[in-house]
């Protein structure tokens, strides 16, 4: 079965046919039933170019236009930690920072046509795919579903980018320290311009969704090793920075 992506916005899906000779499944937000991607349905498979028909599959991925961004909170409370890719009009830091800041996954710029954006899509969804199938993660009062991605502090659900959940999931082992090398090689590629703040600033994200109901830290950093989930903080090794 094809993979369904949903194009939200005029530029997205100007891009639909190319979606479909792709091998995609392209849902064009605009033609759901309503006008609104709220009401796609989960589990069952549809025809790729009618998204407003019954039976629509739920979507892989989304892409969205520039100044998009708003649609972002609803669409992680309806798919959790879909991958989701936000136009940008010029490759500017300031841009790529509103994309990250703004909840989404990562960026495809719209002057580059479409084989650029075809190549993270494909990145991210085999990323997806990795992630699923591991052991039930359960620390404390927080549990990690990889089969459907789905993450719950308690009786709260969280709504996680793609790289937050793959920061949970890599540290996933209760108590063991993975370092930033570790985190870099596995999350990042080892992309030199990763290696910054990159990691502090997920980090940081993910602490601030995972104790948002006031709830204990789980998510440690232990100096000069790395980072450790757990209820309580892990002793650092003798000779460790």
């Amino acid at each position: 079965m094809s993979p369904a992506v949903l194009l939200v916005g005029t530029e997205a899906e100007l891009l639909a046919p190319r979606r479909e000779i792709s091998g995609y499944a392209p849902l064009c937000a605009s033609q759901l039933p309503l006008g609104g991607f709220e009401e796609v349905s989960s589990g069952a498979s549809g025809s790729p170019s009618n998204g407003a028909q019954a039976g629509t599959p739920s979507p892989q991925a989304v892409i969205l236009s520039p100044g998009s961004d708003r649609q972002i909170a609803a669409l992680r409370q309806r798919w959790g930690a879909i991958p989701l890719l936000l136009g940008i009009d010029q490759d500017t830091v300031d841009q790529r920072c509103h994309t990250l800041t703004s909840g989404a996954d990562d960026f495809w710029l719209c002057s580059l046509g479409p084989s650029d954006l075809l190549m993270r899509l494909r990145l991210h969804l085999n990323r997806r795919r990795r992630g699923g199938g591991e052991e039930l993660l359960q620390v404390g009062d927080l549990q990690l579903l990889p089969a459907s991605r789905q993450v719950k502090r308690g009786l709260r659900a969280l709504a996680l980018t793609t790289r937050e959940y793959e920061l949970l999931l890599l540290l996933r082992h209760r108590g063991e320290v993975v370092s930033r090398e570790q985190i870099l090689t596995e999350i990042w590629n080892d992309q030199p311009s990763s290696a910054s703040n990159v990691i502090e600033v997920y980090v940081r994200y993910l602490r601030q969704k995972l104790e948002e109901g006031g709830e204990c830290r789980l998510l440690h950093t232990v100096r000069g090793q790395g980072y450790s989930l757990g209820e309580s903080q892990p002793v650092r090794h003798r000779g460790a920075a």
